[in-house]
């Protein structure tokens, strides 16, 4: 028996394989988008609590920046990135702890670093063991790249020179007598040390020199033998930020007056701290918005529309890491670490935070930093000449208020 199919059976029949088939296409479609690559994940600690948390907190800031914008131009080697950020409370064994299980069990496909020299050489025999290519944005003491590592890279200043600007300008004052006050710390220790050397070189005196425990409340026989000693100018390095400003208000509680008073991190939260007592002090600061690096104002509206506050260099030290590791990853076409390394080697590039070019150590060779005066309750860079927005004021003294 002969069966035949009315036209609109036929009709429904059409109907049912065109959902069928828009079913299969949306079921593909499904499929290939859970099978688009993944977020190439980029482990790093910042210290969001501890002793670090200022300088630490901007840096990581500045990372996620780097992240957010990296990701809105496409990515890089067709995937997005993604930060896998702990917080290593500035404790060296926390942050060992926690870059070995970045590596060995979150399985990252590449490594930043932490804030800080004294961070970062806890944590690079752990990189260096990996064989990972390791950025740091915020480290700077020589010693940690004298120890034959190879994947390494620093993008400061070397620590060393952090208070070569403060004895510049003081020379071109006249001022001669120079006291030097460290943390007993890496990084201090090490600007401390490059600053007394800069001094002798140039025929000033060191008068006084004081290192002095991580912790320390009371800097007043410091400063009364500073003050017996007639120093024109105090060059301080230190760790913390509590430490500058703990150092400052005991200057005038004592009524101390010095020519110039400097330290080796210049940060917004000094003057938020001391109000116009910080007037006139000076801070070296690797970074400041004034500067005519590429990028830096978008940088600089976004970070403050992300974050609701002035990026400090510390911020943009992490941005321009993190700059640097794409600019390499895009050069290399691989994330490989022996192929980002050459690339690194042989780079010299300006980022949003400064010029990027380093030896075979890894050891930076191109940035200098600038150094900040507080004038008007507004960092203002006085050296060097050739990117100063303003010269150099002195503080009156309280002989010349009278």
């Amino acid at each position: 028996m002969t069966h035949t199919i009315s036209s609109s059976a036929r009709y429904l029949i059409f109907r049912k394989l065109q959902w069928l088939c828009l079913s299969c296409c949306i079921i593909a479609i499904t499929g290939c988008s859970d099978r688009m690559p993944s977020p190439i994940r980029i482990g790093a600690t910042m210290s969001a609590t501890g002793a670090y948390a200022t300088q630490g907190i901007a840096a990581q800031n500045g990372y996620l920046l780097c992240e957010q914008h990296v990701n809105a131009e496409g990515g890089v080697l067709g995937r997005e990135i993604e930060f896998v950020i702990y917080d290593d409370e500035s404790n060296s064994q926390r942050a060992r702890e926690l870059y070995t299980q970045l590596i060995v069990e979150d399985d990252v496909e590449a490594i930043m670093g932490p804030y800080g020299s004294t961070l970062t050489e806890a944590v690079a025999p752990i990189t260096e063991r990996y064989r990972m290519v390791h950025i740091s944005p915020l480290a700077a003491t020589s010693s940690i790249w004298e120890q034959g590592r190879h994947h390494l890279f620093m993008v400061l200043p070397p620590a060393e020179q952090f208070l070569l600007g403060l004895i510049d300008l003081a020379e071109e004052q006249g001022f001669n007598r120079i006291a030097v006050l460290q943390e007993d710390a890496l990084f201090p220790r090490a600007a401390g040390a490059g600053a007394i050397a800069e001094v002798k070189k140039r025929g000033m005196e060191v008068a006084l020199e004081r290192t002095y425990n991580t912790g320390t409340e009371d800097f007043s026989d410091f400063l009364l033998e500073l003050a017996a000693a007639n120093v024109e100018v105090l060059a301080m390095a230190a760790s913390t930020l509590d430490d500058f400003v703990k150092v400052r208000q005991q200057l005038d509680r004592l009524g101390i007056e010095l020519k110039l008073f400097g330290n080796s991190g210049a940060v917004s939260q000094y003057h938020d701290a001391l109000g116009e007592s910080a007037e006139g002090d000076l801070g070296l600061s690797a970074w400041e918005p004034s500067l005519p690096n590429p990028g830096v104002d978008a940088f600089v509206q976004d970070y403050q529309a992300r974050f609701q506050t002035q990026p400090s260099f510390h911020a943009a030290g992490g941005y321009g890491a993190c700059q640097l590791l794409i600019t390499a990853i895009e050069r290399a076409g691989t994330l490989h670490s022996d192929a980002l390394r050459q690339e690194l080697l042989a780079m010299d590039h300006t980022t949003v935070f400064s010029r990027f070019k380093v030896d075979q150590r890894g050891y930076q060779t191109a940035n200098q930093g600038a150094f900040i005066q507080w004038q008007n309750g507004e960092k203002v860079v006085v050296w060097p000449k050739s990117l100063a927005t303003a010269e150099l004021k002195l503080k009156p003294t309280s002989t010349e208020d009278n």
